[in-house]
């Protein structure tokens, strides 16, 4: 199997198991706009609190979260993907099937991208149904979207590398958990300078409090540090991606 067919084949046959399945698909679709839901409808009073200052509206304040945090978890729940696939012994047929195996965890990834695409143009189309403001322009919006493509690949690379060394679903919290608390150690509902005590200290070092501020910024039309953001988007991206053909290695090493 050439390396494009391994990628063509892995991604679509697990874009179309998410997409099919309801137990895969529900929960893709469905958390992102609860979380939506909550955050920007039932605690849109928090944009009334002195100090908060953000032009396009709570709303749009928490679209960029949600949307990150979207990207993030699309990438994790294809690492679950992976994980059943090995359980189930489809994982140990593909890599005894296909000679350039970095082809498998390329075609899980572009299945990540493409989960997380439509998650993305649903959330969208909702936010800007109840009225979101875009301050930013078109160059601000792809700036935004790319940001958000980069945490998914970095959510996938992350989860892959748990699931290829442990080649169970069983590893789902491991997979899980890290990327939820970072997230939620960002300033999710309010911004870093309205933080107080160890929270806004946790917060400060957080790698993804610089990547909200930034996607809060393409929004608002005034992004800021946008060059430290990808940066540090493209960091762990390379970092996880290592992790995760790594990973590969310890699954072929194994006999999967």
């Amino acid at each position: 199997m050439r390396r494009w067919n391994v990628v063509s084949g892995v991604a679509w046959r697990t874009l179309k198991n998410a997409l099919t399945n309801p137990q895969i698909l529900l929960p893709t679709m469905l958390f992102p706009l609860f979380f939506f839901t909550a955050f920007a409808g039932g605690l849109s009073q928090v944009s009334k609190v002195p100090g908060f200052d953000f032009p396009p509206g709570y709303t749009a304040f928490q679209f960029v979260f949600v949307l990150l945090q979207a990207a993030a978890f699309g990438g994790v729940f294809t690492g679950f993907g992976v994980a059943r696939d090995f359980e189930g012994g489809f994982a140990k047929r593909l890599l005894l099937a296909a000679p350039h195996r970095s082809g498998i965890v390329l075609g899980y990834a572009l299945a990540a991208l493409g989960r997380w695409a439509i998650t993305a143009a649903l959330l969208t189309v909702v936010a800007l149904l109840v009225g979101m403001e875009v301050g930013g322009g078109a160059v601000d919006v792809v700036g935004l979207y790319t940001l958000a493509m980069l945490v998914n690949f970095c959510g996938y690379f992350w989860a892959a590398g748990i699931a290829m060394r442990f080649r169970t679903i069983q590893a789902a919290p491991l997979m899980q958990m890290p990327v939820f608390l970072v997230l939620f150690f960002a300033p999710v509902y309010v911004p870093l300078s309205l933080l107080e005590g160890w929270l806004r200290t946790v917060a400060s070092v957080n790698p993804i409090t610089y990547l909200l501020e930034t996607g809060r910024g393409f929004v608002a039309g005034d992004a800021p540090h946008v060059l430290g953001a990808f940066a540090l988007a493209l960091a762990f991206g390379c970092l996880f991606w290592l992790w995760s053909f790594r990973g590969l290695r310890s699954a072929e090493a194994a006999g999967a």
